[in-house]
């Protein structure tokens, strides 16, 4: 009897313990097919962005991105049914990429609005941010914006906080050197002429990252003399 009793004891505990380590197993293939999804849709974005640099928008298909990627159409449909749908996916990865750059540069910055100006401005011509292939893709989107509110509603909201960060640091600056100009119109001004480096750089006219940014240093020198220097701002 006591053997008995002992064995199906053993034998409850081994499958008790089995089961725990089939449950652990299940877990890992679940958290392994969840991170294998987001690998394979990652690469499949930066795909996109790869043939929106090289084709353009119109010319990119889901083939084009499924032969860069190395994957099959199917996962391609799989993951996103439709051209559009990865386009969106696209400019959502690259828009909250671009938002968290900025903001952390922001926030790196020590408490003076020149200091964080200064910072803004030096992380538009990031490595991380400013490549062609990038710029090639942004270019392709802000082509087709006018005609796809979608698009504008992706970018919307993190262009007024983008802006209304710029407004709030002309402002102060406005207000600790007295200058002469509007916070909203000079704030407006710094944003375009960002826009149109960004722009010179995809056109591929010989432009530097290197000397585009020396280009910006060189209007905030020429907009905020009393706060800005060329290696940096003033202490």
């Amino acid at each position: 009897m006591s053997l008995r009793l002992g064995l199906k004891g053993r034998s409850m505990a081994l499958k008790v313990k089995t089961g725990a380590v089939a449950s652990e197993t299940t877990d890992a293939d679940r958290r392994g097919r969840k991170a294998s999804k987001e690998t394979r849709r990652q690469q499949l974005v930066e795909a996109t962005i790869d043939s929106l640099a090289k084709r353009g928008y119109a010319e990119t298909t889901l083939a084009d991105v499924a032969d860069g990627a190395g994957l099959s159409r199917g996962i391609v449909n799989f993951h996103f049914e439709s051209k559009e749908n990865l386009l969106i996916a696209t400019l959502q990865f690259m828009a909250d990429e671009y938002a968290a750059h900025w903001n952390a540069a922001y926030e790196k910055a020590d408490a003076a609005a020149a200091s964080k100006l200064w910072a803004l401005v030096a992380a538009d011509f990031d490595r991380k941010i400013c490549t062609k292939r990038k710029l090639a893709a942004w270019c392709a989107f802000w082509g087709e914006a006018k005609s796809r509110p979608t698009y504008q509603a992706l970018c919307g909201a993190r262009d007024v906080k983008y802006q209304e960060t710029f407004v709030s640091l002309c402002s102060d600056l406005k207000a600790e050197a007295g200058y002469g100009y509007e916070p909203e119109g000079m704030a407006l001004a710094l944003c375009a002429m960002m826009e149109g480096l960004w722009l010179r750089l995809m056109m591929g006219d010989g432009l530097t990252r290197e000397k585009a940014h020396a280009a910006a240093i060189e209007h905030l020198v020429s907009a905020f003399p009393k706060h800005m220097t060329y290696e940096g701002p003033k202490k």
